[in-house]
């Protein structure tokens, strides 16, 4: 017991390491004259974010010595690949038309850069770790109606503009001279000459506020007017499926309960229909017991994933431009909370008397990282093929593994063990008849699926507005920031589905129909199903994302992330299902 303990402190000792180093960059005093860190990352089309390419792999200027920075575990689960840049920008030295190189560009190269510019590809760098960003040329469209006329220039001339306050870099800006390009349109070489310059400004922005003109467009007063806007909307469905549940307690349940709660011999002259006439069969373990035990404790690991990473960010850890620290964070938190997985699952199979743990063990174990791990060598070997930055190198292939296999894996077991060792009864205030009750032919409005599209599509009306700010932060270029307004709307998303789960399973129940265990999950986990949908939708309508990597990379990750909340909103629903039959049940006088 002891080893996991002991894994589990220097893991995180090393995360805490990693966002020491990547903050200790920043915090980093100059005097005139000192080189400041300046890298070139990666370049790729505007509209692809998951297609990045090394800044290299584009004929500029390379210096004699290529240096590379050697990157951190978040760092190449982020796609960063930081080299020293050609320019030289030291602190306080203003540059006045300084050549980077002269060259003649080849055939291939000019056709390199103007295909490169037509799919307006950026340029990314970082100066003392502030981000900078360029686009890598321009097409001239004015008065031209033919596609095949358009003019395609690369830009040459690099002004940079940078703010300093007392021994700190503040910000920094970059802009292009359009007077300074090369036109590529033509397949004919070239003679081309790079240059920048340099000015320095004082400005009286403190360093510990040089962030926020990165964060500032999340807080502007219309967008968090759509934000309140998201959570009133969310408020009012749960007060409308709260008003519709508290109608039918106080007209139905209530009355039924009141008379089942009589003298025995007034309660044997009610004839029991609906509801009441399931108490025999209502707490009939379901089929597939194992699964269902294995799917509980995967869901309340994501949702321990979920709550901690939003916990983060609440209290500020993660920076939008701190590189590859919510990555780090997401893999180090999955593997430490498998423990929450095995015991979830295990002390669930054993209360539903299951007597085969190791096969719940290897399936909860598997479930959800197997997809996952299957998906990423696909998505790892697309990357490959096209030379992308999004390549994970080998050794952080070696180190996820070694943490699925030193981390996880124990933890797994460990929360296993302890889930059979502290298991408990299954509390169940009706005795369970031995011959099952026939399950009268239901009609369509409460079949399963019928049943999980209005669940879902009701959980997902909470969702619906941020899911936009979140898919252009994380498929798009814009800043989301916000962390307490999504956790906010998170613990209403969670209320949301906890009520419409019980709602459909009065419904069912009302139908004289049992078999709810499996249809309360499949109602709560279908606002994973939604989710996936509507990334669907935002592909073709809300981005401009095209090509077969950056396809393969949105839809298999989005594929990954729904079947997470499928199985984590799906937990949520059965177990507020469960608490609810146990109290309906429990409230009436059962032989």
């Amino acid at each position: 017991m002891e080893k996991p303990v002991v894994i589990l402190i220097f893991t995180t000792v090393i995360m805490s390491l990693e966002c020491l180093v990547q903050s200790d960059a920043s915090t980093h005093r100059y005097k005139s004259g000192d080189e400041v860190p300046f890298y070139v990352n990666k370049v790729g089309p505007f509209s692809n974010p998951s297609e990045t390419y090394a800044y290299f792999d584009l004929p500029f200027c390379q210096p004699d010595n290529l240096e590379k920075k050697k990157e951190s575990f978040g760092e190449a689960l982020n796609g960063d690949r930081l080299t020293f840049a050609p320019y030289k920008l030291e602190f306080l030295v203003d540059k006045d038309a300084k050549v980077i190189c002269k060259k003649r560009l080849t055939k291939e190269e000019v056709a390199q850069f103007r295909t490169d510019v037509a799919l307006d590809y950026y340029v990314q760098m970082y100066y003392d770790d502030l981000p900078i960003w360029v686009f890598l040329g321009k097409v001239e469209k004015d008065g031209i109606d033919d596609p095949n006329e358009y003019r395609y220039h690369i830009y040459t001339f690099y002004q940079f503009e940078i703010y300093y306050h007392k021994d700190h870099v503040i910000e920094i800006l970059v802009r292009v001279d359009p007077s300074f390009t090369v036109d590529v349109t033509n397949d004919e070489e070239v003679d081309v000459e790079f240059l920048y310059t340099v000015v320095w400004k004082e400005t009286n922005t403190p360093f510990e506020k040089r962030m926020d003109k990165y964060t500032s467009s999340s807080s502007l007063p219309h967008h968090l007017e759509i934000h309140w806007f998201s959570i009133l909307n969310s408020c009012v469905t749960i007060f409308i499926l709260m008003s519709w549940m508290g109608a039918i307690y106080l007209r139905v349940l209530r009355k039924d309960i009141y008379n089942l709660a009589q003298d025995e011999e007034f309660s044997d002259k009610q004839e029991e229909t609906g509801w009441k006439s399931l108490h025999g069969d209502v707490f009939r373990y379901p089929k597939c017991k194992y699964l269902l035990s294995s799917a509980l404790g995967c869901g309340t690991q994501m949702l321990a994933v979920v709550v901690v990473i939003l916990c983060l960010g609440v209290l500020g850890v993660f920076q939008q431009y701190d590189r590859g620290v919510l990555p780090t964070a997401l893999v180090t938190i999955y593997a430490i909370t498998s423990a929450v997985a095995g015991f979830s699952a295990v002390s669930f199979y054993h209360q539903l008397e299951g007597s085969n743990s190791q096969r719940v063990l290897l399936l909860t174990g598997g479930i959800f990282s197997c997809p996952l791990l299957l998906t990423f060598f696909f998505l790892n070997t697309v990357a490959f093929n096209y030379g992308s930055t999004a390549t994970l190198p080998l050794g952080t292939i070696v180190v996820i593994l070694l943490l699925w296999v030193l981390l996880a894996l124990p933890s797994l077991v460990l929360g296993a063990i302890s889930g059979k060792r502290i298991r408990s009864e299954f509390q169940a205030p009706c005795h369970t008849t031995k011959c099952p009750r026939e399950v009268p032919p239901q009609r369509w409005y409460r079949r399963v699926i019928t049943q999980m599209a209005m669940a879902g599509l009701l959980s997902f009306a909470v969702i619906y507005i941020q899911l936009y700010y979140i898919f252009a932060s994380v498929w798009g270029h814009r800043i989301y920031t916000i962390y307490s307004i999504l956790f906010v709307v998170f613990i209403l998303l969670l209320i949301t589905t906890a009520l419409v789960s019980i709602a459909m399973t009065y419904i069912q129940l009302a139908a004289e129909d049992h078999e709810w265990w499996w249809r309360s999950f499949l109602c709560g986990g279908s606002t994973g199903l939604c989710l996936f949908g509507y990334s669907i939708y935002y592909y073709f309508s809300r981005s401009d994302m095209n090509g077969f990597m950056q396809t393969s990379f949105f839809f298999g990750y989005m594929a990954c992330v729904s079947y997470g909340v499928f199985l984590m909103l799906g937990t949520v629903g059965f177990r507020a299902c469960l608490l609810s039959v146990r109290l309906l049940y429990g409230c009436i006088k059962c032989e």
